[in-house]
């Protein structure tokens, strides 16, 4: 197999070998450790613009299943993996994770040391990476590398039309915005009788209103959400109706930032399936499946107006709110979680008790 280099901006440099299609790139060096789920992982559109690192040593042993996947699409700039499994062994499987990466224009690396290249992202906070087949680049590149930065992913990984989803029987319409929205959330909609219309990320008020929703999903999705502002005008606008309103991941930012509140980039964020958070109103702890790098401030939201509901077991970090003024809440984590922990699957029927429950 062909050698080829990470180059990380502070100068650290790794050698692998290519699979998947070969090439070279600069993203965002970010790392997961589920030890399960890498299919989920691969088609998460909150990974747009980043350089996906896996901890866990052994991929794609349980092959490529098309029915697990998130999204349609792929929105890695590479993926980083420890060893790759050429022959996997699974009864859904449909074919082996580098001719998926192929078939995706993924570039992907593997027999680096992940959990060396984990440590220093850990240590360091997340930073630009470089592949390329030389370790000897140019001053101009080393440039690129460090100003490198995620932009407009949102608008990369939203859907272009309105979508609607049907079930058999139709208890509740819902809005789902998508910012770069998980499968999954849709499915778990429509397991509770739901009619879900998903939409585009730039879907102005007026139109959202037009279909005369019960209640309102903000997806997950990439990027900083700060960077979203006309998104956040719309939400402001929901707020001021009595449409219960559901925030998920970059959800939950938009809405503390349509609420006053602020947000920060975390130092290596969030991102596995064994993420401990800590339900405030009852001190139980549940593990969850989480994907993001940006975090609310606590400070920055009035008493009056939030509490917060979720913090993480780890660092304390926001996890979710529950807001005083307006029928609003949301989490960070992922509650319809797949792969990954199921625990928390219980707020999607608190969103359904917050439209007026079952007809």
């Amino acid at each position: 197999m062909k050698k080829v280099y990470l180059i990380l901006e502070n100068g650290e440099i790794f050698e692998g070998q290519s699979f998947g299609v070969e090439g070279e790139v600069i993203g965002e060096v970010v790392f997961t450790t589920a030890m399960t789920g890498y299919l989920e992982t691969l088609t998460d559109p909150s990974y747009y613009g980043q350089i996906v690192v896996q901890t866990f040593p052994l991929i794609g042993n349980y092959g490529v299943i098309p029915s697990d996947f998130e999204s349609k699409k792929v929105y890695h700039k590479a993926y980083i993996v420890r060893d790759v499994c050429d022959f996997p062994s699974n009864f859904r499987s449909q074919g082996d994770l580098d001719t998926f990466l192929k078939e995706n224009n993924v570039i992907g690396i593997q027999g680096i040391d992940v959990r060396k290249l984990t440590k220093i992202v850990r240590d360091h906070g997340v930073m630009n990476g470089m592949v390329s087949f030389t370790k000897d680049i140019t001053e101009e590149k080393m440039q690129k590398l460090r100003d490198y930065k995620v932009l407009g992913a949102v608008a990369a990984t939203s859907c272009k039309e309105v979508e609607i989803l049907t079930p058999e029987k139709v208890d509740k319409k819902v809005v789902l915005m998508d910012y770069g929205v998980k499968g999954n959330i849709a499915k778990e909609l429509l397991k509770r009788n739901c009619q879900v219309y998903i939409m585009p990320h730039n879907t102005s008020f007026e139109d959202i209103m037009k279909v005369n929703p019960d209640g309102v999903m903000l997806s997950n999705g990439p990027g900083d959400p700060k960077e979203n502002v006309y998104e956040i005008e719309q939400i402001k606008k929901l707020l001021n109706t009595n449409l219960s309103v559901f925030g998920i991941c970059l959800g939950n930012q938009l809405l503390a930032l349509a609420h006053g509140g602020d947000t920060y980039k975390l130092k290596y964020g969030h991102r596995g399936a064994n993420q401990p958070v800590k339900d405030l109103s009852t001190s139980r702890v549940y593990i969850t499946t989480q994907n993001h790098g940006y975090a609310v401030d606590p400070e920055s939201l009035a008493s009056d107006v939030a509490q917060i509901s979720f913090i993480n077991a780890n660092d304390g970090t926001v996890e979710g709110v529950n807001y005083l003024k307006t029928n609003a809440f949301s989490v960070q984590f992922h509650p319809e979680a797949c792969a990954g922990p199921l625990d928390t699957r219980f707020l999607f029927d608190q969103f359904i008790q917050r439209m007026g429950g079952v007809r």
